[in-house]
């Protein structure tokens, strides 16, 4: 029997070799050519050190299924959903754990299509499959043994990329590129030849021994090296991006970061400029300004649980042209409804060239109208009763939902608290109408609420 605790809600993520090993790897390759009658699965894996083993056993296991494999090799989560769609293959399996702790590894997964695979859609089907098979090895029977094909998927992506924005609207920027030594640096490498800007680099080369700290600039002190060379260059914006990649994030010309939920409504803003009256959608957690926006411009504003998988199907079911997470996931029709950290800074550099505006003035009026928290994470004993405990104090006087743990909405003020499905803490955000003393009088009196210790 294999430990399948590193199956969540929408993805595999666990310690390695505790709870994410070459057994399970293996295993899920078997599960995977099974369930979805796999005959070619596209694999990738990102820079983390152990990734290459993980790859190899998980490539056996669908080989061992009767199963071909494309290999498109060390690249970021959205080429592996990139080349499921445009090869037309039965499914994809990234080797990631994204943001998580060096020991971390795990694996996102698509079908045909590149459709999310989560705990709704078919993972829980794959937890039992691995745990009731473990990791006994050998061809099935009556199958022949799949090959390996490995594929440069990179020119015809980056083309891809490069649609997004017209090439005669864009102007010299300079730009702070920070992949965290993550697998960024070398999409950078093969998208600058064709844009007219200039790009400061830190931190360019992939190494997962992480010698510059686990790529997250959600942690403040991981923004700190992009916030230093943006003022040292005087740079127009910095860019920094997680492990694998599909998400970005944003630094103004004096080196404020933006947060990802500002940036939602700036995008939502160009998208419905481009194709007005079109659906947007928007994560529950941050709200207020997204829709402000949506509305104002005449777009049609649908609200969905957080979590990539989650907000895909959404993103299908209701042919929506772009959707965003203030976490800084933003999704696209055009990229098979699924989530990039490369398409957002295009746009926003195009955006900037067209408007001959800074990013801190597309953006600081936003932020004046609804300030924000930010999310705030805390380790808890027991997540289920600082729901319970804030529900009871404030969900009565407001008007609450639960499609996303909890939130709250009163005339001047709102909050979502949640559990994380990828970490051990509970989420925490808060948001007012242009009252920024209000956000710290009620983000504290929540805090003192939730207890814990910071995450």
């Amino acid at each position: 029997m294999l430990n399948n605790k590193a199956f969540k809600a929408y993805d595999i993520r666990g310690v390695v070799p505790g709870e994410v090993n070459e057994d399970l790897a293996y295993a899920l390759g078997r599960a995977f050519a099974e369930k979805y009658e796999a005959k070619e699965v596209v694999v990738g894996r990102d820079i983390r050190l152990t990734g290459e083993k993980l790859l190899f056993a998980l490539s056996e296991g669908l080989r061992d299924s009767g199963t071909d494999v494309i290999d498109i090799g060390q690249c970021g989560t959205e080429m592996v959903y990139f080349a499921t769609a445009s090869l037309k293959t039965d499914g994809g399996i990234m080797v990631t754990a994204s943001h998580n702790p060096a020991d971390y590894n795990g694996m996102k997964l698509v079908s045909r299509g590149a459709r999310p695979i989560s705990a709704e859609t078919g993972l829980l089907d794959l937890a039992k499959m691995v745990a009731s098979t473990g990791s006994e090895r050998g061809l099935t029977a009556n199958k022949k043994r799949g090959v390996v094909k490995n594929a440069d998927i990179m020119p015809e992506y980056t083309t891809h990329l490069l649609s997004y924005v017209d090439p005669e609207l864009l102007k010299p920027l300079k730009i702070v590129a920070n992949p965290g030594n993550g697998g960024a640096g070398e999409v950078l490498a093969h998208l600058e030849g064709a844009l007219p800007f200039s790009f400061v680099k830190i931190n360019q080369q992939p190494d997962g021994s992480f010698p510059n700290g686990v790529p997250n600039p959600l942690l403040i002190k991981n923004r700190e090296a992009t916030e230093r060379v943006v003022k040292a260059n005087a740079a127009d914006l910095g860019i920094a991006w997680d492990g694998d990649f599909d998400r970005c994030f944003l630094f103004d010309e004096r080196a404020a970061f933006i947060e990802g939920y500002y940036i939602v409504g700036l995008l939502a803003e160009i998208f419905l400029a481009k194709y007005p009256g079109e659906k947007i959608m928007y994560d529950p957690r941050l709200t207020w300004n997204t829709l402000e926006i949506v509305e104002r411009l005449g777009g049609e504003p649908v609200r969905c649980k957080s979590g990539h998988a989650f907000m895909k199907e959404c993103m299908r079911a209701n042919n929506i042209v772009y959707g965003g997470e203030m976490s800084a996931h933003h999704y696209f029709r055009e990229f098979s409804y699924c989530d990039s950290g490369m398409i957002p800074w295009l746009m926003l550099t195009e955006h900037i060239c067209k408007t001959n505006r800074t990013l801190s003035s597309l953006v600081e009026e936003r932020m004046e109208m609804f300030p924000c928290s930010g999310e705030i994470n805390r380790k808890v004993a027991d997540s289920a009763a600082v729901l319970k405990r804030t529900a009871d104090k404030f969900a009565a006087a407001g008007s609450a939902d639960y499609l996303d743990g909890l939130s709250v909405e009163y005339a001047d003020w709102r909050f979502n608290v949640r559990v994380s499905n990828t970490e051990p803490v509970v989420r925490l955000n808060v948001e007012t109408r242009a009252d920024k003393e209000l956000l710290k009088e009620k983000t504290a009196a929540l805090l003192e609420l939730i207890g814990g210790e910071e995450a």
